[in-house]
């Protein structure tokens, strides 16, 4: 088994397209978890909107109301969420060929009660199957410093990210954006993996799944 871990620069940076894109081109059984999802109570969820653009199998672990951090939305609704350690062996129990993990926000969001991240997560799993990481970033302005800083947190715990992926490539892109795409790979070392246009999660599945292979470089 191999897992794939999706973490964003930010939030709104495209995340759960690029999950989808890379759940639409990956060979073998795939699945996809999401193991914190938040914003329930106002109908978000990240999984559902993978399943209708793929029609892969997903998982939906956790969910809480409040559209927060994890943690905090926990404590505002007075449940207990499961640790990190938890998801990870679940991930780890997982049947199928490739297990791509959508994370909440940013690298280092806390996902459970202690003070456990995405980070921590990825690493847990480095000791149970291969572990990729890719870094879904923002085509505009103030993506240069929020990418290096991403990257930077997880080579400070010997995690080398696979590729970046931009979440959301405008139809009309400006000199900023231009720039970022030569630059993203440049200032960070870390190859562009995707670029995936604007819209894009706004396609049929059809759509979505006859495309994906073309935004990847």
């Amino acid at each position: 088994m191999s897992v794939v871990i999706v973490t964003g620069t930010s939030t709104g940076v495209g995340k759960t397209v690029a999950t989808a894109a890379l759940a639409a081109t990956v060979e073998g059984s795939v699945v996809v978890v999401k193991p914190v999802q938040t914003g329930a109570a106002g109908g978000d969820s990240d999984a559902r909107e993978v399943a209708r653009l793929t029609g892969v199998e997903t998982l939906e672990w956790t969910t809480l109301d409040d559209p927060l951090a994890p943690d905090t939305a926990a404590l505002r609704q007075g449940v207990e969420i499961p640790r990190v350690a938890t998801y990870a062996a679940a991930i780890g129990d997982l049947p199928h060929d490739t297990v791509i993990v959508e994370g909440a926000g940013g690298l280092l969001v806390r996902l459970d009660a202690e003070g456990g991240t995405l980070l921590d997560l990825a690493a847990a799993l480095g000791a149970l199957a291969e572990v990729e990481v890719v870094v879904v970033a923002g085509a505009g302005l103030g993506t240069l410093n929020h990418t290096e800083l991403t990257v930077d947190a997880l080579r400070a715990r010997d995690i080398e990210p696979v590729g970046i992926v931009v979440g959301s490539w405008p139809a009309e892109p400006g000199l900023a954006e231009q720039c970022n795409l030569d630059d993203l790979p440049r200032v960070t070392g870390v190859p562009l993996l995707a670029v995936l246009p604007e819209g894009a999660g706004a396609m049929t599945s059809e759509e979505f799944c006859a495309a994906a292979p073309s935004w990847f470089v």
